[in-house]
């Protein structure tokens, strides 16, 4: 092997995603020496050094073609908007050569091998789950709720006590708010007129709650409302868990390993052994420590799994939160939303909780007016594009999601290919999908007085599985586990050393937000795991 680490008493933490940098701070928090290894890509240093500059200066100083190199990436079409990119770079998707060992076609899920994973890229929307909707889960909020609290702690979310409390604790005592655009303050008055009519219906709503830092803090300035949240904030006020993982190194215990494609590993007596390569040379690595988790994300997280377990041709069953979108389109319009400054990721959440339109509780994010979607708007309208200003300060785009019971699957099954292996990404359907996205679409008709306008269902688009990339569930925990499952700390059958702290030990995925579960369920088996002898 080309390097060699071994430190016994070391814990290994695969992953610098959300679950990876949750895991580790509770691994330090019980005084362990931690090391993270990880792929770690990173935005290209032109654009890095354009960001840096940018984020020295107020917004209103930025230049017109500044602005364009941070955005310009976005794209916006008939079929909606296109996958999300940071600063108009795809290194959050990015493959390495010889490393994208992963195959398939009909799934919107990509893998993540940069540095703080898909939150490079993401909504930062952070909802707790209902106990209702976890009865298949071994683990409740009561045991989950100091874990939420700690990663709220230093993902620093902002959110406001309102209606959601009745389903959804906040878990702080003094959240930082962000300021609402008039859109969305437009449409909670509306909401709000009819609460006891919408309550007495299963329904709840408010401000969305998200990891963006809406005041200066110790970790930098608020949020400036300079609307380009969804190219990416140059002031680092969304959360990205890189920069849980730059601050965890001012921690002599912490150690992080970049480069790392980890291959497989192995139990022996009372250490792990992690195998992998350096991906810059192909040289073999090898690692062995203590304890080892595996928080890479769903997908390479199954093929470390499957190729530790040479596990082949056997699929796991991968679990998704559907994801559907469709316009609202409100009976008034808000005056200069163009020009407003406000921030451009979800302002409201609305949660639906009603027996004839689904089982489980529905979550709904809405985004109120962006250049992105006036973009979406106008390629919709095709030869009507003139239009668009007309819907300008109208139109509102719900997102929406299911339970992983109603929504479709996702099967990986690792299969060999000469001498290397590959991981076959295969959709399966679900009939209740579609059904159970046209109630929900029927529900919000119903109540268009209270949204103060109405939705489009000829526009309704229902995405591919994985889409959402809220999935999960793959290998879930039980109180006891069979092959192919989990124990409450994410050890699968028969590894006494390997705990799995990403979402693919959840047993199932709820339609709200996953991230937010998802670390403190890693924190909560970081907790309990640094204890274990």
């Amino acid at each position: 092997m080309a390097d060699t680490n071994n430190h016994f008493n070391t814990h290994y933490v695969i992953g610098s995603g959300p679950a990876g940098v949750a895991c580790a701070k509770a691994l330090l928090a019980q005084g362990v020496r931690v090391a993270m290894l990880d792929a770690g890509l990173q935005l290209e240093p032109e654009k890095a050094a354009l960001v840096r500059q940018m984020a020295t200066r107020d917004p209103a100083h930025w230049t017109a073609h500044e602005r364009a190199a941070i955005k310009s990436g976005l794209v916006a079409g008939v079929k909606g908007i296109g996958q999300k990119l940071q600063f108009n770079s795809d290194f959050a998707y990015r493959g390495i050569a010889g490393e994208n060992s992963w195959r398939g076609a009909g799934t919107g899920l990509l893998p993540s091998l940069a540095l703080g994973g898909l939150s490079n890229v993401w909504g930062a929307a952070m909802l707790p789950h209902r106990d209702e909707d976890i009865g298949d889960w071994p683990v409740k909020n009561a045991t989950l709720a100091p874990h939420y609290r700690a990663v709220t702690e230093f993902a620093e979310v902002s959110a406001q006590s309102d209606g959601l409390d009745d389903w959804f604790p906040l878990h702080q005592d003094q959240p930082q708010v962000l300021r609402t655009g008039a859109q969305a303050v437009a449409l909670l008055r509306n909401l709000d007129r009819q609460r006891d009519q919408l309550h007495g219906a299963g329904w709840r709503f408010g401000r969305s709650r998200i990891a963006v830092r809406a005041q200066e803090s110790p970790h930098g300035r608020g949020c400036t409302y300079c609307r380009e949240c969804m190219g990416g904030c140059v002031y680092e006020c969304i959360y990205n868990s890189a920069f849980t993982v730059r601050e965890m190194l001012a921690d002599k215990k912490f150690s992080y390993h970049g480069n790392v494609i980890v291959k497989q590993m192995r139990e022996q007596g009372e250490k792990i052994i992690i195998e992998g390569v350096d991906w810059r040379t192909n040289a073999p690595l090898k690692f062995e420590g203590a304890r080892a988790y595996l928080a890479a994300g769903v997908v390479p997280t199954a093929q470390i799994f499957l190729r530790s377990q040479a596990a082949y041709d056997r699929p796991l069953i991968l679990r998704d939160s559907q994801y559907f979108m469709l316009p609202l389109l409100t009976a008034r319009r808000t005056p200069d939303v163009q020009t407003e400054a406000f921030y451009t990721l979800s302002q409201i959440f609305l949660e639906i909780c009603q027996p004839r339109v689904s089982a489980h509780t529905v979550h709904l994010q809405l985004y109120m007016h962006s250049d992105i979607i006036g973009s979406a708007v106008r390629q919709s309208l095709g030869p009507l594009k003139f239009l668009a200003p007309l819907l300008d300060g109208r139109l509102i785009i719900i997102q929406g999601f299911l339970h992983s019971r109603e929504s479709r699957t996702i099967t990986m099954t690792l299969r060999r290919d000469g001498e290397n292996d590959f991981l076959q990404l295969e959709p399966q359907a679900n009939q209740e999908t579609r059904p159970a996205v046209k109630r929900v679409v029927g529900e919000l008709l119903k109540r268009s007085r209270a949204l103060g306008g109405i939705v489009l269902p000829p526009l309704l688009q229902i995405l591919e599985p994985g889409r959402s990339f809220h999935s999960g569930g793959s290998l879930p925990m039980r109180t006891n586990p069979g092959e192919f499952e989990s124990d409450l700390l994410g050890r699968p059958h028969d590894w006494s050393r390997l705990h799995i702290v990403d979402a693919s030990v959840l047993p199932s995925i709820p339609a709200t937000t996953i991230t937010y579960s998802v670390m403190a369920n890693a924190h909560r088996i970081g907790t309990l795991a640094a204890i274990l002898k």
